[in-house]
């Protein structure tokens, strides 16, 4: 299990129990544990270079997860926002149509799937103050809180992929595939 420099948390691997099993609602958001658990994840996802991340991936099954798009070497076209966390999500509404492109994820390191995700979602969840937000959601973030959400449901990007054929590994997706994007 790799940890990070402050010890406070690990990245579950593809393999392990928690990124297996649906996630648990959270039922006391302003609890100092909920609070504690969402700043832990803030700086996980910093630290690691992501785009979001899932509490299965800490090894906490709670439905709770963190946005926070921006350009990086793995994502360079990302759109920037601020990092938000997301409780408790529900998508209400699907587009008709879906878009494939490349996704990787910090479970799955070493590895990218060309994944088809709906291309716009109306969501509806909890932020970190326990108010309701709903909102339309397109593209880049729209397919964020797709991944995210998968999580929660105790699946990984892999799964949802058309094909094996999808899939590819990071250092050959960059070969491949890094300049044109």
């Amino acid at each position: 299990m790799s940890t990070t420099k402050s010890s406070i948390y690990s990245i579950a691997q593809l393999g392990h129990a928690v990124l297996r099993t649906r996630a648990v609602e959270v039922e006391d958001i302003l609890s100092d544990e909920c609070q504690q658990l969402i700043n832990t994840m803030m700086l996980a996802v910093s630290e690691a270079g992501g785009v979001g991340i899932a509490a299965p991936q800490i090894h906490h099954s709670k439905r709770i997860f963190i946005m926070c798009s921006k350009p990086n070497t793995r994502y360079p076209q990302a759109p920037l926002m601020a990092p938000t966390a997301i409780i408790n999500p529900e998508i209400l509404h699907y587009s008709d149509e879906k878009v494939k492109d490349w996704e990787g994820c910090l479970s799955v390191p070493s590895m990218r799937g060309l994944v088809p995700r709906y291309k716009q979602i109306t969501v509806r969840y909890l932020d970190k103050q326990g108010h309701e937000r709903q909102k339309t959601l397109t593209g880049f973030i729209a397919r964020i809180f797709q991944h995210e959400l998968d999580h929660l449901n105790g699946l990984t990007f892999i799964d949802q992929l058309e094909s094996m054929q999808d899939l590819i590994s990071e250092s050959e997706w960059y070969r491949q595939f890094a300049d044109s994007n």
